[in-house]
């Protein structure tokens, strides 16, 4: 298709149009009159060789290409306001911007929190959102980064799009307290044995792909949607999961368990934000990486990260 004869007014109208179902209305949320909306409806009709809006009774429903196109309209406009609010110059402590983050609790609790203390004393103007990515990320994730400013996610998940490395983390294992068949160390039979609690979808959960390169499939009971949750399903139970390092410390001190070394060499975690080709050249954005690379930085050293001999003795130093 050749763009240069798009009128992309029409991408505007498509979505409000498809969002709204509703013609009056549609023209309200962009600004333009009945007539004039009733207009780009008809070019849009002609242009797609489809009603997308069809009359059923007093209200209009979408067709299936129209509920094809509500989507990728919403994320056409996102992504061409990114590409016209992009700037040559960026005065981060002058200017009113915010950011956008998808990522998972973890990589919110760890990084982010340090993130958003840094740029509060550097850019009081500037605004961070995180919000948690869906599973099917991975699934389309230049599509979902066109419409963010970036996201944090582990190398080896996805590829193909740049990324600024952040930081490095390990794999610990959680036990409960006061587990009947664990003592002071895990051994894989234990792992192949066990019921597990996991992140997110069973059959693509980290703890799954780490376990299958050594050939055990685990035998998930639970699966839940953030990191800090899975102590709580450990607690009290013959359960194991897998919580990355920087998180165990959180994790001894918000329910009854144990933090013991993984029975294999697990993969670490080298943690990256990841972002859309189109916001390579925004001045704000190259800031905003360059911030992130400098947080990651100071996150290389232990910090809070727990040390073995404690991770061997426990929180209360016994064994």
């Amino acid at each position: 298709m050749n763009l240069s004869r798009l009128d992309l007014n029409l991408v505007v109208a498509l979505r409000a149009l498809l969002e709204e179902r509703n013609v009056t209305r549609a023209g309200e949320r962009i600004g333009l009159s009945q007539p004039a909306m009733s207009a780009a409806l008809s070019r849009l009709r002609r242009h797609f060789d489809d009603d997308l809006l069809s009359r059923t009774g007093n209200t209009y429903e979408l067709t299936p290409l129209g509920a094809a196109l509500r989507e990728r309209s919403a994320t056409a406009c996102d992504l061409l306001e990114r590409v016209f609010t992009s700037q040559a110059d960026f005065d981060p402590g002058a200017e009113t911007r915010e950011f956008t983050l998808l990522a998972s609790d973890y990589g919110a609790a760890v990084f982010g929190a340090v993130l958003a203390r840094a740029l509060h004393q550097k850019a009081p103007g500037i605004r961070l959102t995180f919000q948690h990515p869906a599973p099917s990320v991975v699934e389309n994730t230049a599509t979902v980064l066109s419409t963010v400013d970036g996201l944090l996610m582990p190398h080896g998940v996805i590829d193909g799009l740049p990324a600024v490395d952040l930081f490095s983390d390990r794999w610990l294992c959680l036990v409960a307290d006061d587990h009947p068949e664990v003592g002071n160390e895990l051994t894989l039979d234990h792992l192949a044995r066990l019921p597990w609690a996991v992140y997110q979808r069973p059959y693509d959960a980290p703890a799954a792909r780490q376990l299958s390169m050594i050939g055990i499939s685990p035998r998930v009971e639970v699966s839940v949607q953030t990191f800090q949750l899975l102590p709580h399903m450990v607690e009290g139970t013959n359960r194991v999961a897998m919580i990355q390092e920087r998180l165990a410390r959180k994790a001894v001190r918000s329910a009854a368990v144990r933090v013991l070394p993984c029975p294999f060499e697990a993969v670490p975690v080298r943690e990256a934000m990841w972002w859309h080709p189109v916001h390579t050249q925004d001045a704000a954005h190259i800031w905003l990486r360059q911030k992130a690379a400098e947080v990651g930085a100071t996150l290389t050293g232990n910090g809070d990260v727990i040390d073995r001999g404690e991770i061997d003795r426990g929180e209360d130093g016994s064994r």
